[in-house]
Parts: structure tokens; sequence; C-alpha cells
């Protein structure tokens, strides 16, 4: 019934996207609504936790409300806090919030998006949650000195070599859309590596509150497959599950066939970065194929070849061949679902976590990791009770 709900609500926005401002598509390309709406919260009235090496940060409210909310901001203090991390009353945000990628959105976008929040988002009187962090990690004045060494400055700057299409691709990704978040690895201070495509790190992988997040450079994907990937969570062979399904139902489905394009062109100009090969790849076992024939084979097929825009196909697979197996033990543990969308429904894979032990789990894994032409690293029992941890 939720998800009839959801759906039904979906349709509805779909239906009036013509409508939509240029500061509320700026919101839904920026994807607030991930960060700033919990499930059980009012629209933007913030509340969404995220586990930090610090410990837990909730998000904050977001809506025009002036005692709990941004209503006191004036465009300038918003400004400060989207470009540079400072709050109207000086104190330093905590870097879960992507102000380090927020600082290359234009000034056009960001006045449309204060205004569209100002002006179009409901208030909601809904107190900020106080964070979870011990002193003196809670002491807030280093984070002037993380920014001083981490931030760069500056809004996004077209390439002169490079077309109008790969430079709106370029200022999607690395600006409102803030891709390298989650896909690009974090350095000593939790910083992410890079910030564009001059190094070979960005967009390289990463891991976040226990899910892993895949290369995106690369990728063995058609610019139409891509497309569709981020319009609906799923093409003719691949699907979406975990915190990027969230991106799509949040985000991506309402972004214009240009930009969706505009950000495949840039992602697919982006060269695989020079990575040592495993030291030891993973290899078929008989207790690997029979469980994979008992619990797998029904829906992904014998072949690991799916069922064309329904079942992922295993064979080729990027989660399956991620150098990081996080995601995929997650997604074979607890199971996974694609996104909601005005295109399609959700479809649900059960976990099995509940029957398999860590070592039939990581057989299972490592079995679909070098099948039908795959070829990742081995996955240890260890890793799985990595990925057990995380989800539970």
């Amino acid at each position: 019934m939720k998800q009839l709900m959801i759906f039904a609500t979906l349709m509805a926005t779909a239906g009036s996207a013509m409508a939509m401002s240029e500061g509320e598509y700026v919101a839904k390309s920026a994807d607030c609504a991930a960060c700033h709406t919990s499930s059980q919260g009012a629209d933007l009235a913030g509340g969404v936790r995220f586990a930090t090496p610090l410990g837990e940060i909730y998000s904050t409210n977001i809506t025009p409300d002036v005692k709990n909310g941004i209503g006191g901001y004036s465009f300038e203090a918003f400004d400060k806090a989207m470009r540079e991390g400072i709050a109207k009353d000086g104190h330093p945000l905590y870097p879960a919030m992507p102000y380090t990628s927020y600082v290359k959105m234009s000034d056009k976008d960001m006045r449309a998006l204060y205004d569209y929040l100002m002006k179009e988002v409901k208030p909601q009187a809904v107190a900020n949650r106080d964070n979870d962090i011990s002193w003196p990690m809670s002491i807030r004045w280093p984070l002037h000195v993380w920014n001083s060494i981490f931030l760069e400055e500056g809004e996004y700057k077209p390439q002169a070599d490079q077309s109008a299409q790969w430079n709106r691709g370029a200022y999607l990704v690395q600006g409102a859309g803030h891709c390298g978040a989650c896909h690009t690895p974090r350095g000593w201070a939790q910083q992410e590596k890079a910030v564009d495509q001059q190094s070979t790190a960005f967009l390289s992988g990463g891991e976040l509150d226990g899910w892993s997040a895949p290369s995106l450079r690369g990728l063995k994907v058609s610019q139409p497959e891509l497309v569709t990937l981020l319009k609906t969570g799923r093409n003719a062979h691949d699907a979406v599950s975990g915190p990027m399904g969230e991106v799509i139902t949040n985000s991506t489905q309402f972004m214009t066939e240009e930009d969706l394009n505009s950000m495949a062109v840039y992602l697919l100009s982006l060269k695989p970065d020079a990575q040592e090969k495993p030291g030891k790849l993973a290899a078929v076992t008989s207790g690997g194929q029979q469980t994979f024939m008992r619990y797998c084979s029904t829906c992904h097929g014998v072949k690991g070849d799916g069922n064309a825009s329904a079942i992922p196909a295993l064979a080729g697979n990027l989660t399956v061949n991620a150098d990081n197996p996080q995601t995929l033990l997650r997604v074979i543990l607890n199971g996974g679902q694609t996104p909601v969308t005005a295109a399609h429904m959700s479809n649900t894979m059960p976990g099995y976590g509940w029957t398999l032990t860590d070592q039939q789990t990581a057989e299972l894994t490592n079995t679909l990791r070098a099948s039908w032409g795959n070829q990742a690293s081995e996955v240890t029992a260890g890793d799985v009770a990595k990925a057990r941890k995380a989800g539970k």
C-alpha cells in the first residue's frame, strides 16, 4: 500500500513536471530531499541520521520556518552556508553537508534554490535534533581549519576544449549532483580525495555508511542505457538498489532528458583509474553453485542473464564486479529494492542472511564474481561478517 501511495504521488508530480519552478528543479538536481526529509517526517524538516567517524549527525530543518528552519536567513547567509559551510550564527557545518560540491553551483542556480525554499516550501515547526557526538570531537572550531585545507572555492568553470554538453554534465555531476560525496574515496580527514576529472581518484569508488559506491570511471554501458538507469533505476541489463535508489527516486528521475544525457556524456568520458589488479581472484565453488541454483537462478537465470528490464543480469553487473563487495553482500544478506519512479513500481529481492552462514554467503558471492565472464577479487567470510554488522 505504501508503494502504491508513493507511486501515485510520483505520477502526479511527473504530470506537473512542466510546471516545476526553476528553483524546485535545482532542489531536485541537488537531491535536497534525500538528506533533509526523514522517512517519518515532514518535507525538508530534517532529522535524517548520518553515521560518521565522529558520531551520529542529524540533518537540519531547511524549511522557511523562522525558529527551527532557515526562515531567518538572508540570501547572503544562505549562500555562505551552501558554499562555505558556515551557518548564519557563524558556526561551521559538518562536511556531511556537501558544500564542497555546492560551491561549484552558479549564482543563478543558488538564487533560484533560495527563492524556492523560501517561497514555495511549507514552513515546518520541527525542532532540529542534537547530534550524537561526544566531547571533544563535538568541538566545531577545527572545522574552520578543515575548510582552509580542503575546501576549493569557486564556481564551476567550463572547459574550453570540451563541448557545451560535456560541460553541462560536468557542472551537474561535480556541483549540485555531488556525485563525488559517495563515489569518490576519502582521505585521512574524511575529505574527498579529488573534486574533478583532473585526478583519476575522482569517482573511482567509495564507501559511506556501510555501503560501497562503485567506480563511475570506465563504465561499460551505452549512453542511452546510462540515461535510462538514471531516469528509472533500471535498464535492460542493470538495476539500482541501496542509497542510489533514493537518489533516483528523489532526484534524477525528475531531471530532463537533456541534462541526463549531459551527465552521461561526462561520466562516459572518464577513463578508468589505474588500479592494481587484485592479489587473489574469486573462484567458483561447488557450494557456491548449489546455493546459487537454490536461491538465485529462478529469477536471475542459470546463466546469470536476468530478465530484460525486470531482473538485473549478474553477468557483467557493476555491483557484482565492484572492487569493494560491500553493497553486493548487503543485498544478498538483507535484500534490495529498485527505486520507485513514475516509470516503474519497485521490484523487491528478498534477503538470505537469515539462512546463509557467513561462509555460505562468501562462497555464493565468489561464485557470482567468477562466473559468466565476471572477474573480481575474492570475498572472505570476514567480509560477510562486516556487511552483516553494517546491515543491522
